[in-house]
């Protein structure tokens, strides 16, 4: 039976979630899943004991079977990062009753050992969006032509599904390359942030988007749309000038994959976008200032979240770059002398390693 005290503390917990953190009901629910672990996993025992309870956690959840199956290697990982936020807030929150919960089991929780790996990071590339973009669509095909935009934009913007379906026309300004990801507009986005936010400089995608932007900027009103309703009357299709309406993310799911099968390529959701976006501005960004920056314009609160989601390269990445880290030469030790002279004497690949070593010794 479940403790009722750590029941109660578990829904404080996503009361402060939703009210203090300021999290989307969505969100919260998924917190919810997570956390339930936690309170079939300590049974009756309070929480405050919860380093003498056995089996230990990680390896409670390494047994847990649902439908038949094993949890997901990245459902695991968010159970026990869940599990040590939540813990982490307990001793803060009711500092006396947690005061004996060591600091040191906290940060001991991981992810069960002998777990199967996660399979690589799958998101979309350039040549994947590429592929899709120069798909040949007649004119008169506006569904498609649209989705084509959509696309381009979903990579170049890094824009989450429902904010680029609830994107009215008059939010996008290509010229600038900026995004009003405004819920004032709205724009849905996640937990109701508001942020203006920036375009990668791909001019073949961005073509697409402005040949898109420019059609339906002359035909509907600057609160419609830019995803545009499509219907089809007497065989010819037609916008609709209306806001987006509450299953356009839907319609956008259902409309990419029509375009995938078009350009016979293998599906992927319109978040694998975003996390090829992200992917993609990562791998050059050659500064910690051009990384804080792509960090802000997916709007996250915290650069550890783009790092811990984004940052990790696909398994031919790292064997690449592995390969041939024995091509660049060491850098040398700094015993003593002159380090003007060392500084000008380095290979333009030390140069860029050296400023990222500075930047992140100057951000501590």
């Amino acid at each position: 039976m479940v403790n009722r005290e750590n029941y109660r503390l578990v829904k404080s917990y996503l009361g402060y979630l939703s009210q203090v953190t300021q999290l989307d009901a969505k969100s919260v629910e998924r917190y919810w899943f997570y956390l339930r672990h936690l309170l079939l996993w300590a049974d009756e025992a309070s929480f405050r004991l919860a380093a003498t309870v056995t089996p230990a956690f990680p390896a409670y959840l390494a047994a847990i079977r649902l439908d038949g199956e094993t949890l997901h290697p990245t459902t695991l990982k968010k159970i026990i990062q869940t599990a040590k936020r939540f813990f982490l807030w307990a001793k803060m929150t009711h500092t006396h009753q947690y005061h004996g919960l060591p600091m040191a089991w906290i940060d001991a929780l991981r992810p069960p050992r002998g777990t199967q790996p996660a399979p690589d990071h799958e998101f979309m590339t350039l040549e994947d969006v590429r592929q899709l973009i120069a798909l040949q669509i007649p004119e008169d095909d506006l569904a498609l032509r649209r989705d084509q935009a959509a696309a381009a934009l979903l990579f170049v913007s890094g824009m989450r599904a429902g904010a680029l379906s609830s994107l009215p026309v008059e939010a996008l300004d290509v010229s600038s390359r900026s995004v009003k990801q405004w819920p004032s507009l709205g724009v849905a986005t996640k937990n109701g942030k508001s942020a203006t936010t920036y375009l990668l400089e791909i001019l073949d995608l961005l073509a697409v988007v402005e040949t898109w932007d420019a059609f339906v900027r002359a035909r509907l009103p600057l609160n419609a749309a830019w995803y545009t309703p499509i219907v089809s009357r007497w065989g010819e299709q037609q916008l609709l000038d209306g806001p987006a309406g509450s299953n356009r993310s839907t319609a956008l799911v259902k409309r990419m994959r029509k375009l995938f099968d078009r350009a016979d390529l293998s599906y992927k959701s319109p978040h694998k976008f975003r996390h090829g976006h992200a992917v993609y501005a990562l791998q050059h960004a050659k500064t910690m200032a051009d990384y804080k920056a792509v960090s802000m314009n997916l709007m996250h609160d915290d650069i550890r979240v783009t790092d811990g989601i984004y940052a990790p390269l696909a398994s031919d990445e790292v064997k690449q770059r592995v390969t041939q880290l024995t091509g660049v030469p060491a850098m040398p030790m700094i015993i003593d002398g002159n380090v003007s002279e060392l500084v000008r004497g380095l290979s333009d690949v030390q140069l860029s390693q050296a400023l990222v070593v500075v930047a992140e010794r100057l951000a501590q």
